[in-house]
């Protein structure tokens, strides 16, 4: 359930404009999952899928499924990214931390850096590997009117 609707929310931010999630294809496909535990019952202790609320149930739903719904999996690096080639960074926020470790993979100790959608490329200070961040979220998200 979850790795379909993470596929199609991927597949329609990059066809299409942005539209209300209400109207998405995801929204009508497939139904939320729910993010209020039922509680405890009387004289037990609840169990974590019993208490559990809002994104730590999503999280919690997704492990039982299998599914790592924060895609928290290491950014796959089979070269060196270069100012013509940066290697593309997936984010749906406008600022993204990521570590480089070098190339090839573990040459140094990780380096933290913070890509943005405002600066095109970012360069590792001990490899020199350039990232750039595919940004796929809400330009305006965040913003107070």
């Amino acid at each position: 359930m979850f790795t379909t609707a993470f596929r199609s929310l991927r597949t329609i931010a990059a066809r299409q404009p942005a539209r209300a999630f209400s109207v998405s294809a995801a929204r009508q496909s497939a139904a939320p999952p729910q993010l209020l535990g039922e509680g405890g019952k009387p004289g037990e202790v609840p169990t974590d899928e019993n208490q559990a609320t809002g994104l730590e149930r999503f999280e919690l739903l997704g492990k039982l499924e299998g599914v790592d719904v924060f895609d928290m999996k290491p950014l796959q690096v089979d070269r060196l990214g270069t100012m013509k080639e940066p290697i593309k960074v997936y984010s749906l926020f406008p600022e993204r931390k990521i570590g480089c470790t070098g190339f090839p993979t573990d040459s140094h100790d990780t380096i933290w850096l913070s890509l943005n959608n405002t600066l095109k490329n970012h360069r590792c200070p001990e490899c020199g590997s350039v990232y750039t961040m595919d940004f796929q979220g809400d330009a305006h998200a965040g913003h107070h009117h």
